[in-house]
């Protein structure tokens, strides 16, 4: 039997302190190397691909103007401004969209800021009128991404999520094994209540580093438990969201693109549901095994308690809470009904938004909700950022740019109507997947692919959800570097891993996820009725 002993460490720091691991105190990690480089040349890269698109470059296919996609504003603008002046629009969309990908994958300036900057020059260069650009940020995905922050703010403020975490830990967490397993059930549970990968990381956060510290991981002292408590949870936390449409704003803006494109005013919360979750849980779990039994295996002592009384200090934490109060009972009933309103969406009709609306409205009035409005943490930022995100997204659809790249891309590589159904899926399922290790952002990947996939059906007469819908279902697939994700940057902070861990880690399950996607589409999609033609039979 092995003795339980105190790990060599600083004494003035407590491992077994929870405010120890806030978000504040953790140290930000600095970029060096290549990611240094690519912050210091992005800026110049932005502007150099602008100025060769828009002003020097010759590109045959962006000379076209597809008539019968242009909004009626937009007919009017070619018929003031001439076709040869208006074609230029399409050199403007390229330019910006080619400057902005570089911008947001190099970090060379805030994301805000990008964002803010692409939607003034949509505006300058006269790809959107000023009313579609600015409208974008009432657009309804950014309206349910605040009410849910909204939502989630509720949860934290009266600590229903900290206190749900902290009490499956303590009785479900006996050993190493179960541990595992337990947060693999409460992450699962929080990404059905808040759509916030980032929110989620920042609660359990604090927990499972108090617990890697019980089992001898600190952030001097890397060990395989560590490593596998924190990319666990980072992997859990993304794929957890995938599971729902709520699950995050990225999520909801996909079912927003193929609603439109089917001509829907929304895309359901069941309809993602039984598609996605059973996908979700599979993964986690094959991420576990993976994780602890093959990439990172844990010796006998590293399942093992190294420090005693760590459980009892989670339990002191989880009795410092006292008993439940009334606000944490209204909080529960608020996002109850939430939910079930949210799960029951194609009996009554009321979309996930006006749902959102209705629960925000009662959290926050006087006398009745539970949340004041200084206490909602609403990342204004990260909604800058989406706006401008969705404003590409209106110019790319006001050009029909993506259609143009794709039959442009499709005749320089021969691929003709005669193209089999799996070649198309794979690829997409290929490129919107592994697109995930340069982009930074979920928002960017779900405006970029999924309007291409939804083109590609159309163009070879395929059912809409066939192509678009498995790569929806991929969006979450953004944990293999530190850069890739707020959650990725944030726990990679712990320093509890190496970017090589988490690489090898996250491609593995990059990999695996790619055929199960590709399997998936052969049985459950196609038994939904979604890849109508299946995968390869």
């Amino acid at each position: 039997m092995s003795t339980l002993s105190p790990l060599p460490q600083n004494p003035l720091f407590d491992p077994l302190d929870m405010n120890n691991y806030r978000v504040e105190k953790l140290k930000k990690a600095e970029k060096e190397g290549f990611e240094k480089w690519m912050e210091r040349l992005g800026g110049p890269l932005a502007i150099l691909s602008f100025i060769l698109i828009y002003f020097f470059a010759d590109i045959s296919f962006l000379n076209q103007i597809n008539t019968s996609v242009l909004s009626e504003e937009s007919a009017k603008r070619l018929q003031a401004a001439g076709m040869e002046n208006f074609s230029r629009i399409n050199y403007a969309m390229l330019g910006i969209f080619t400057a902005s990908i570089i911008l947001w994958i190099t970090e060379s300036i805030p994301s805000y800021l990008t964002s803010m900057i692409v939607v003034i020059a949509m505006v300058l260069t006269g790809v959107t009128s000023e009313k579609l650009a600015y409208a974008q940020l009432g657009h309804p995905v950014m309206w349910l991404n605040i009410l849910s922050f909204v939502l989630a703010s509720m949860l934290v403020t009266t600590r229903v999520a900290k206190r749900f975490a902290l009490w499956f830990v303590l009785r479900f967490g006996k050993n190493a094994t179960w541990i595992f397993i337990s947060f693999i059930v409460i992450n699962v549970v929080l990404s059905v209540f808040i759509s916030a990968t980032t929110a989620k990381a920042t609660i359990l956060l604090p927990i499972f580093m108090v617990i890697a510290a019980i089992y001898g991981a600190t952030c001097d002292k890397r060990n395989n438990f560590g490593r596998n408590i924190v990319l666990q949870n980072l992997f859990q936390i993304n794929i957890g969201a995938s599971g729902f449409i709520t699950g995050s704003g990225a999520n909801l803006l996909a079912g927003s693109i193929m609603a439109g494109a089917m001509g829907t005013s929304m895309f359901g919360f069941q309809d993602w549901f039984f598609a996605a979750f059973p996908l979700c849980i599979l993964l986690i779990i094959i991420g576990w095994q993976i994780g602890t039994r093959v990439i990172f295996p844990m010796k006998k002592e590293e399942r093992l308690p190294s420090i005693s009384g760590g459980m009892e200090r989670l339990r002191s934490e989880y009795e410092s809470l006292g008993r439940m109060t009334i606000n944490e009972f209204k909080s529960i009933g608020i996002f109850v009904i939430v939910l079930t309103l949210w799960a029951t969406d194609k009996q009554h009709g009321i979309s996930q938004t006006a749902v959102a609306f209705l629960g925000a409205v009662v959290a926050l009035l006087p006398g009745i909700g539970v949340v004041k409005w200084n206490d909602v943490d609403i990342p204004w930022h990260l909604m800058l950022f989406s706006a401008g995100a969705y404003t590409l997204g209106a110019g790319l659809d006001e050009t029909d740019l993506p259609a143009l790249l794709i039959d442009a891309l499709f005749n320089r590589f021969g691929i003709t109507a005669s193209t089999p159904f799996w070649v198309l899926y794979l690829g997409m399922t290929f490129l919107m997947l592994f697109s995930a290790i340069l982009f930074q952002s979920k928002t960017m990947r779900a405006l970029i692919f999924v309007p291409m996939a939804i083109g590609i059906a159309q163009k070879f007469g395929y059912p809409v959800m066939s192509l678009a819908f498995p790569v929806a279902l991929l969006i979450e697939h953004v944990y293999v570097l530190p850069f890739n994700s707020k959650p990725a940057a944030l726990l990679y902070t712990t320093n509890h891993y190496s970017m090589s861990d988490s690489f090898k880690f996250g491609f593995t399950m990059m990999v695996i996820s790619w055929i199960m996607i590709i399997l998936w589409g052969e049985t459950m999609l196609r038994y939904l009725g979604y890849t109508v033609h299946g995968v390869f039979f």
